[in-house]
C-alpha cells in the first residue's frame, strides 16, 4: 500500500518513512503543500500523513480540497494542540489526530486500525469516476446532473457525518450563486429517487431534522 507523508521537517519524515517500510507499506515523501492535491489525484495512496504546518500551502487547506474528491483516510500530524484545531481538523473530514511529539510506534498502530476498517464506497456498492463525473451504484450508471454528482460526491466523502445545508452549498455550485437552503433539498430529493431507481427501499441519504443529511451504509 502506498502511504503519502506529508511533512517538511526533513528528520521527521524520514523517520515516519522508515517506520512506515518497516510495516510493509510504501511511503512517498512530500515536503510541499502545493504538490499534495496533484500527487493525490495521480497516485491514489491507501492513506495520508498530513502535517498542517507546510510551505505553499495550508495543512487543512489541503484536507478540505482532498475531501471533494476522495474518501482516502487522511491523519492529521501536528504541533498545533489547541482543541479547537483538532476540532477544524476533524470537521474538515480527517479520520484521525496525532499530537508533536509523538510515538513512531502509536501512529503505525493509528495508520495500521485505520487501514482494517472498511471504506465506505466498497461497502455501499458506491463507485465515483471523478475524471469522467460518472457515478455507478451496484455496477449500474447513475444519470446524475454535475451539481447532484458534486452533492454526492461530498456526502461520500465522509460517511456518516451529517452536512448542514451551508456545507453542502460551499460544494455544490462552483460560481458561488446565492441560493437558499430548499435548493439543497430539491437536490438531495432528485439524488435519492436516481439511488431508489437501482436500489429500491434502501434509504441512503437520510435526513436529520434541523440539522442536514447524512450518507449512511
Amino acid at each position: 500500500m502506498k502511504i503519502l507523508v506529508v511533512e517538511d521537517e526533513a528528520k521527521l519524515a524520514a523517520l515516519e518513512a522508515d517506520y512506515l517500510r518497516a510495516e510493509g507499506f510504501e511511503p512517498h515523501c512530500i515536503a510541499d503543500g502545493r504538490e499534495v492535491v496533484p500527487w493525490v489525484r495521480a497516485n491514489a495512496p491507501a492513506l495520508i500523513l498530513l502535517d498542517l504546518m507546510l510551505p505553499g500551502r495550508d495543512g487543512l487547506e489541503i484536507c478540505r480540497e482532498l475531501r471533494t474528491f476522495t474518501d482516502v483516510p487522511i491523519v492529521m500530524v501536528t504541533a498545533k494542540v489547541e482543541e479547537i484545531d483538532r476540532l477544524i481538523g476533524l470537521d474538515l473530514g480527517a479520520d484521525d489526530y496525532v499530537c508533536k511529539p509523538f510515538s513512531a510506534r502509536e501512529l503505525m498502530a493509528r495508520v495500521r486500525a485505520i487501514l482494517r476498517r472498511p471504506r465506505a464506497q466498497a461497502a455501499m456498492g458506491l463507485v465515483l469516476r471523478e475524471e469522467e463525473h460518472r457515478a455507478e451504484l451496484d455496477g449500474q450508471h447513475l444519470e446524475l446532473t454535475p451539481v447532484e454528482f458534486r452533492l454526492l460526491r461530498t456526502l461520500v466523502s465522509v460517511p456518516g457525518r451529517v452536512f448542514s445545508r451551508d456545507k453542502l452549498l460551499e460544494h455544490l455550485y462552483q460560481d458561488h450563486r446565492v441560493v437558499t437552503d430548499r435548493t439543497v433539498d430539491a437536490h438531495v430529493k432528485n439524488l435519492r429517487r436516481k439511488l431508489e431507481d437501482i436500489r429500491p427501499g434502501g434509504e441512503l441519504i437520510r435526513s436529520i431534522y434541523g440539522v442536514g443529511y447524512k450518507l449512511e451504509l
